[in-house]
């Protein structure tokens, strides 16, 4: 049956059609702290997010031992946090998952090595991220194995500005 198959790519097939909202923002200036959701972060190329523990020059983050480029923001999905709850009975709110951004409706694992506009930025996607031991520490939930390639992902800023919640966020083809 596979061979059958017409082989050739449908029209369009190459771009990813999708439209994405940004949900909630958060940030924490040092290690350990809670994650604090704002409406606004102002995003700055090459470096990172204003206050936040992992802004280039300022770190003060559980892995400012390892410096990351590709690290200055980071994502994650609103439907990783839902079916979190209905598949490992495990309820997890967006501050919890300490990323920066959490979007509704973004392939975050499809966008490994392409850019995209988030609001009014454009960020180049650098690698997804590794669930850690460290967050179930935090939240006392046992969240490790459940986010295996559904931790959200990593991102460098390209063109830095503000991103409010309710931004929209597309793909940059």
């Amino acid at each position: 049956m596979l061979n059958t198959i017409n082989a050739a790519p449908a029209q369009g097939a190459a771009q990813l059609g999708w439209t994405g909202v940004v949900r909630f923002l958060h940030l924490a200036p040092r290690a350990f702290l809670p994650m604090r959701a704002v409406e606004t972060l102002t995003l700055v190329a090459g470096k990172g997010i204003e206050g936040d523990r992992y802004m280039i020059g300022n770190e003060e983050g559980f892995y400012s031992h390892k410096p990351e480029e590709g690290r200055q923001v980071t994502l994650f999905e609103l439907e990783t946090l839902v079916a979190l709850k209905r598949d490992a009975g495990i309820e997890l709110g967006p501050e919890e998952h300490r990323r920066n951004v959490t979007v509704e409706g973004v392939p975050l694992n499809h966008l490994v090595g392409r850019r995209f506009w988030l609001g009014e930025t454009l960020l180049e996607a650098t690698r997804l991220s590794v669930p850690c031991r460290h967050i179930e520490e935090i939240t006392g939930k046992a969240i490790f194995d459940p986010l295996i390639n559904r931790s959200g992902l990593n991102c460098r800023i390209l063109q830095g500005g503000t991103v409010t919640v309710g931004d929209i966020v597309r793909n940059a083809a």
